[in-house]
């Protein structure tokens, strides 16, 4: 019983030791703080240093030594193709489902807003660039299945990430496609729905299946192991729904 408890006891202090490195998808960016400071009450002592960036860049990075140990993604293309390719050890998992929202600084008739991207009243709008953000390939395709992406396309200014495109969206254009889950953010708050914001229709884009894997460099960490496994927990799970986000 004593040997039994000196293990769970050095195990327990390994564990939460160090420091772990995780790349997360720029919409994760409003959440990973309070997921961070949950698994901080399970893990007092280990130290989450987070890389934020589009899904597309973080993988790039990888690919060219990146020290991360955990890739959490906006979409599953990337997870899979870095599983394929021996930068990941483990299977990619849905940790969470992402949805799309338009924003706008200014009150909007949300009733019929195919027709208000069309129309002359929106001169600009900002969207996530498809070639390195998840979010971005699914705004293009809600706008295909609409049939108004061809005439709108010459109106778009892209956003390197998402989080950039919220600051576009804001400051920058008429209007902007964006993560539902930055909207759950304290100084998002005053932004209404039916207002300045609005829903997606869901039948126009593909599920955002956002996926999860540990990286080589963080196959053998009992902490990376720890992260992993709370992400997929109730715990986080809960923290995700207040966000916006649909949770498997």
């Amino acid at each position: 019983m004593r040997l039994k408890l000196l293990f769970i006891l050095i195990f327990s202090a390994y564990l939460d030791a160090g420091k772990i490195t995780i790349a997360v998808a720029a919409n994760v960016s409003y959440a990973i703080d309070d997921l961070k400071k949950e698994f901080n009450r399970l893990y007092p002592d280990t130290k989450v240093q987070v890389i934020l960036g589009s899904t597309g860049k973080l993988t790039a990075q990888i690919k060219h030594g990146a020290p991360y140990q955990i890739l959490m993604g906006a979409n599953m293309k990337y997870p899979e193709a870095l599983y394929a390719e021996d930068f990941a050890v483990t299977r990619p998992l849905v940790y969470a489902q992402g949805s799309l929202a338009y924003l706008s600084s200014k009150k909007r008739d949300f009733s019929n807003v195919m027709e208000l991207l069309k129309s002359d009243k929106i001169e600009k709008i900002a969207v996530a660039n498809p070639k390195t953000a998840p979010y971005g390939i699914a705004t293009a395709e809600a706008l295909k299945n609409a049939k108004i992406f061809d005439e709108i396309e010459k109106k778009f200014v892209y956003g390197e990430s998402i989080s950039q495109t919220v600051t576009y969206a804001t400051k920058a254009t008429d209007i902007g496609f964006i993560a539902k889950s930055s909207l759950f953010s304290p100084h998002m708050a005053h932004f209404k729905k039916g207002e300045n914001w609005a829903d997606v229709e869901a039948t126009l884009y593909t599920p955002i299946n956002q996926g999860i894997v540990i990286l080589k460099e963080g196959e053998k960490s009992a902490e990376v192991s720890a992260f992993y496994a709370f992400i997929m927990s109730k715990r986080a799970k809960k923290i995700f729904e207040a966000f916006g986000y649909i949770v498997p």
